[in-house]
């Protein structure tokens, strides 16, 4: 136990300092990572005598690193950027890792600085040692926003005849292995403004989150049935009553993250003073229900189906622009796309779509029979944390490896609140993985 309370000590002491950097990354806002906390851990690295690289891509960053000689085996994978806070909702200090209980509560303490700091000290470990085989890790800081640095990492590794046989992406959650993760797909829907005057009564009414079973505002684990989402419950009102648009505000983050709230100010048509309200606000907000419900095909299955979430709503140029996540088991945009053209073809004929996906990236579908699953099973049971391979609500950087035909995992540390409030991490789940992380790799490296 001893040894235990002094090992909690030193990856918290760790996690507390990666937390202390504010890594947001808000393209919106122009906000991205600065260099310093790659330097950091550069510079943690280097005291325990371990060789890095500074890799830069269009003002991101990351760092990589190589142990051992010989075939490469294995990558170690984790991200430093963290999505942006709101801070109205927060009990504590975002950028202050603060414990309580067996909590320690942080941004980017579970998603993904536990496992930045988890990673290193198995590196740490790992250099001790006569290696047979080649070890790769990198820390990458553009997670959140598409993962840039890691397709160029696997273009990289692709170019240089070192692309490894395993990949752990330590990007995940729950203390399991996660062998299905789907593709993200970004949506943008511009429709021109129609302002017109028409007579009723002024309103306005606030749309709140709720997410009763599982508390995040990751677009990924939102759940149709169990949770609400603000801006489709602004559908569902617009849809069934008899009211226009004035005006639609939120507290609009990223396009992954559901926004915790929307107020609409809207004209209750009827007798009443003269308002002007936007009637292609209006068909825009209606047309969301449709959008969500759009029944896409898919190449794979997956636990989850298709995620569609309306996360972000601007006023541009005089167009309304609304931001759709779309979240599925495939790696192709074609089917996506012309089943949303249709919808807006029906609701929203004068609006115009765009979607983006990366090309490169694909899905996560690992076999649960692989050897990466079941030596990390094996592993996890040394360490009296049973577990089973699950599925993954969101995307993550080992869609880039995937199609090199990688065999991966995502794995993280228990935790919760995933880019919502007081994000947290479980500390008795974090202690043990830097452990796990050595064991799984000596375990691969041996064969």
């Amino acid at each position: 136990m001893k040894i235990l309370m002094v090992r909690t000590m030193k990856i918290l002491e760790l996690l507390s300092d990666l937390v202390e950097f504010e890594t947001v990354n808000d393209p919106a806002k122009g906000i991205k990572p600065s260099k310093d906390c790659p330097k950091f851990v550069m510079d943690i690295l280097s005291s325990w005598g371990i060789e890095t690289e500074l890799i830069e891509k269009d003002g991101y960053y990351a760092v990589y690193g190589e142990l051992g000689e010989g075939k490469p085996k294995i990558l170690f994978m984790a991200h430093f950027d963290v999505v942006p806070v709101n801070r109205e909702e927060w009990n504590t200090e975002p950028f202050k890792l603060v414990i309580k209980g067996n909590k320690a509560y942080g941004r980017g303490s579970a998603d993904d600085k536990g496992n930045v700091a988890s990673v290193m000290l198995a590196i740490k470990e790992l250099s001790k040692m006569d290696l047979e085989g080649k070890v790769l890790f990198a820390v990458t800081g553009d997670e959140e926003i598409g993962g840039v640095l890691a397709m160029h990492i696997a273009e990289k590794l692709r170019d240089e005849g070192k692309m490894p046989e395993y990949m752990i992406n330590a990007d995940g959650v729950g203390m399991k292995p996660i062998i299905r993760r789907r593709k993200g797909f970004g949506v943008t829907i511009r429709m021109p403004s129609e302002k017109v005057k028409l007579k009723g009564t002024l309103k306005e009414q606030k749309f709140r989150i709720n997410t009763p079973i599982v508390e995040t505002r990751h677009a990924a684990y939102f759940l149709p049935g169990v949770d609400t989402h603000p801006m489709i419950a602004v559908s569902h009102f617009l849809r069934n009553s008899n009211v226009a648009v004035v005006s639609l505000e939120g507290k609009f983050l990223k396009g992954n993250i559901v926004p915790s709230e929307v107020t609409l100010k809207y004209l209750e048509v009827g007798d009443g003073e003269e308002i002007e309200v936007d009637l292609g606000l209006t068909r825009l907000l209606k047309a969301i229900i449709p959008l969500v419900r759009a029944p896409i095909k898919t190449e794979k299955y997956s636990d989850y189906g298709v995620s569609i979430t309306p996360n972000l709503y601007s006023y541009q140029g005089n167009k309304h622009v609304l931001r759709l996540d779309i979240r599925a088991m495939s790696y192709s945009q074609e089917a996506i796309e012309t089943t949303l053209k249709e919808i807006i073809r029906f609701n929203i004929p004068n609006a115009e779509i765009t979607i983006r996906s990366n090309e490169k990236a694909g899905y996560l579908f690992t076999p649960p029979d692989e050897g990466i699953v079941t030596t990390m099973l094996k592993i996890l049971e040394g360490f009296d944390q049973k577990a089973e391979p699950v599925e993954g609500p969101g995307a993550a950087d080992s869609r880039f490896f995937t199609p090199y035909g990688v065999k991966a995992i995502d794995f993280g540390p228990k935790g919760g609140n995933i880019h919502g409030p007081n994000e947290y991490v479980d500390i008795e789940s974090l202690k043990v993985l830097p452990d796990v992380y050595k064991e799984v790799a000596l375990r691969l490296i041996k064969g």
